[in-house]
């Protein structure tokens, strides 16, 4: 569903992704770690086709953003570390116009999106206000619902756990697992060792652009998750560890 292939992207002398070679399946749920600066975002914005390879390939459900934005973007939902919405509009008018946006024309009916909020985790009193007063958690929750509204092949999220309550953490990732439970290919970059480890998915540990490690939840505890996470990000800059945990990319 997401694949990059030998993918490349630079910034002038800076090479933010280096090589990367990246594949999530429809029913995957997988977890970007590194620290900033390690090629995440940039990784999640060539999915969605806001920048162009340099080398390599991206496509999303075999279409490439970059040759066919609409189409690609069509397959999937994004959800970014600060969802933005229109301050006066209330829940359901927010995702009832992202749905116009996309281009899904047939997801209008105000009690069908009324209760797509709810599964997202909103109350209809809440889904009913102004988004002006909405927590960061209910903004998200406003994200996930436009995933649902559009029915989502793929789903990106970028640091969509950071400055959430630990509450409303494991809430948006119980909703997670139920995204990919349902079938959809689902990439989240985060910061969260526990959280990711907690998923129970795959686990990618990116360093200077290249996917250095890939891991299974289920194959390894949070703390030895945390060591060689911690030993990717002292290791000389070329330095490749591979630990027998999983596949290295």
């Amino acid at each position: 569903m997401l694949v990059a292939s030998h993918v490349t992207r630079r910034f002038g002398a800076v090479t933010a992704v280096d090589n990367l070679d990246l594949r999530v399946a429809p029913g995957q749920l997988f977890c970007l770690l590194g620290a900033n600066g390690a090629g995440k975002t940039t990784t999640i914005n060539l999915f969605l086709g806001f920048l162009a390879p340099d080398r390599g390939t991206v496509t999303v459900a075999g279409i490439n953003p970059v040759v066919d934005p609409k189409a690609a973007r069509r397959k999937l939902a994004y959800i970014p570390e600060n969802v933005a919405l229109y301050p006066h509009l209330t829940g359901i008018e927010c995702v009832d116009l992202f749905c116009r946006m996309g281009g899904d024309l047939n997801r209008l009916d105000p009690a069908a999106l009324e209760s797509l909020l709810e599964r997202s985790g909103l109350t209809r009193e809440q889904a009913r206000r102004r988004v002006s007063g909405y927590s960061k958690g209910m903004r998200q929750k406003i994200g996930l619902a436009i995933a649902y509204a559009r029915e989502a092949e793929a789903l990106v999220l970028d640091e969509p756990l950071s400055g959430l309550d630990p509450a409303a953490a494991s809430e948006f990732c119980a909703e997670l697992v139920g995204i990919r439970d349902a079938g959809a290919a689902v990439l989240m970059t985060t910061h969260d060792l526990f959280r990711a480890k907690e998923l129970g998915g795959t686990i990618g540990i990116m360093r200077a652009g290249r996917l250095v490690e890939q891991l299974q939840a289920k194959d390894i505890d949070a703390q030895e998750l945390e060591r060689v996470y911690l030993n990717h990000m002292r290791a000389a800059p070329d330095g490749v560890a591979a630990h027998g945990l999983g596949a290295t990319a």
